[in-house]
C-alpha cells in the first residue's frame, strides 16, 4: 500500500504543480493567491498523511491540493491577461489623447474616429471580461494611429483628402490639383481625381466643375501610402513620390 501510495502521489504533485510555484517573476500579489496557498495547505497535509502512515488519505489530500492548484494556474492566466488588456487600453488612451491635444486628430479625423471607435470596443470587451478581445481591440487604436507623426511636423506619408479651394486665390482645378507634389505630381492624371470622385461632382459628367468645401480623395495610384487630410502647414515626404513616380 505504501509502494501505491508514493507512486500516485509522486505522479500528482508531478501533474499539479502550478504556474505561481514555477514562475518567480510573477507579481507577488499573482503568485500568492488564495488558491495557491490553499494548495500548498493541502500539500502540506498530505505529506504529513503520509508519514504517519494514512496513505489514502494523505492521496485524497494530494488529490485536493492538485485542484486548488490548477485553479490558481486558471486565476494566473485570467490576471495576466486583465493586466495585459489594462496595459493596452491605456496605452490607446494615452494615444488618443495626446492625438487630440496636438490637433493631429482634426488633420486625420477618419483615423481618430476608428481610433475612439476601437477603444469602446475594447472597454466593452473587458467590462465582459473577455481580456484577450479587449488587448486586441486596444492595439488597433495604436496601429491606427501609429503612421501619425506627433512629434514633429513631418508627415510620414502623403494625403488622401483634399478640401477643394476657392478658385481665385488658389487656382483649384482637378488639372491643378492633380499637379500638386503631393497629389500626382502630373496634372495629366487629372481623370485619376475625376474618377475617384465622380458621385460626389455638382455635375457628374462634367469635371470641370468642383466646388470650394468639397473633399476630394486622393487615389494610391503606384503603391504610396496615402492617409489623413490634406494639412497646409505639413512637410510632406516629396521624397516618397519620386520612388513611385509616373515618370519612371
Amino acid at each position: 500500500m505504501k509502494f501505491i501510495a508514493i507512486t500516485i502521489l509522486f505522479t500528482l504533485f508531478t501533474a499539479g504543480t502550478a504556474f505561481a510555484e514555477i514562475d518567480p517573476t510573477l507579481p507577488q500579489s499573482i503568485r500568492l493567491n488564495r488558491f495557491i496557498l490553499q494548495s500548498r495547505q493541502y500539500s502540506n497535509q498530505s505529506r504529513l498523511a503520509f508519514i504517519y502512515g494514512n496513505y489514502l488519505g494523505s492521496i485524497e489530500l494530494s488529490e485536493r491540493a492538485i485542484h486548488y492548484a490548477n485553479l490558481s494556474d486558471e486565476y494566473v492566466r485570467m490576471r495576466l491577461a486583465m493586466r495585459e488588456a489594462d496595459r493596452a487600453i491605456a496605452a490607446a488612451r494615452q494615444r488618443l489623447n495626446y492625438v487630440q491635444s496636438t490637433n493631429a486628430a482634426l488633420r486625420f479625423p477618419a483615423e481618430f474616429s476608428r481610433g475612439q471607435d476601437a477603444l469602446a470596443e475594447s472597454l466593452a470587451l473587458r467590462a465582459g471580461e473577455q481580456w484577450d478581445e479587449a488587448a486586441r481591440a486596444a492595439n488597433r487604436v495604436l496601429a491606427l494611429l501609429a503612421y501619425i507623426d506627433i512629434d514633429f511636423n513631418l508627415i510620414e506619408f502623403l494625403p488622401a483628402r483634399y478640401t477643394v479651394r476657392d478658385w481665385h486665390i488658389y487656382r483649384d482645378s482637378l488639372w491643378n490639383i492633380a499637379g500638386r507634389p503631393w497629389v500626382f505630381n502630373d496634372p495629366f492624371l487629372w481623370e485619376l481625381l475625376y474618377d475617384a470622385n465622380r458621385d460626389i461632382m455638382p455635375e457628374p459628367g462634367n469635371p470641370d466643375l468642383i466646388h470650394p468645401g468639397m473633399i476630394l480623395e486622393i487615389p494610391s495610384i503606384r503603391g504610396e501610402v496615402r492617409q489623413g487630410m490634406w494639412d497646409a502647414e505639413a512637410e510632406y515626404p516629396f521624397s516618397l513620390w519620386e520612388i513611385v513616380s509616373p515618370a519612371e
